[in-house]
């Protein structure tokens, strides 16, 4: 396989899992969520985030998704989108360790986080 395959391959599968979080699955209830929440508002809220945070960071995580995506057949800032995409992992790790989650609550946001680091790090 190739860099260029490996990078495309890592493109979708980090876009189109935050587009599914944001858009199809932020009202439903996942064994991931931090404390005990069903929801992502609920989440953030959790966290003790405003409800200002939880649209900013909806906001960048879906235009991230959407430029990761388009930008396997787009010439679009695609190492800007998975930068964003880490930086905003790390914020969501400190959380659940903020929070006291278990381990097993941050391996969704430690695996976007290496998966956007190396996106960052090998696209062209």
């Amino acid at each position: 396989m190739t860099q260029d395959t490996i990078v495309t391959v890592l493109q979708l599968v980090v876009g189109l899992g935050l587009l599914n979080v944001w858009l199809v699955r932020s009202r439903s209830a996942t064994a991931y969520r931090g404390g005990a929440a069903t929801s992502l508002r609920e989440e953030f809220a959790v966290y003790g985030l405003p409800v200002a945070v939880f649209y900013v960071v909806g906001v960048l995580k879906v235009s991230a998704g959407l430029l990761l995506v388009a930008g396997v057949w787009l010439d679009l800032p695609v190492r800007i989108a998975a930068g964003v995409v880490a930086a905003l992992m790390v914020g969501a790790l400190a959380m659940h360790v903020k929070v006291g989650d278990p381990v097993k609550k941050a391996i969704p946001a430690t695996l976007m986080l290496a998966m956007s680091t190396a996106i960052a790090l090998l696209a062209a």
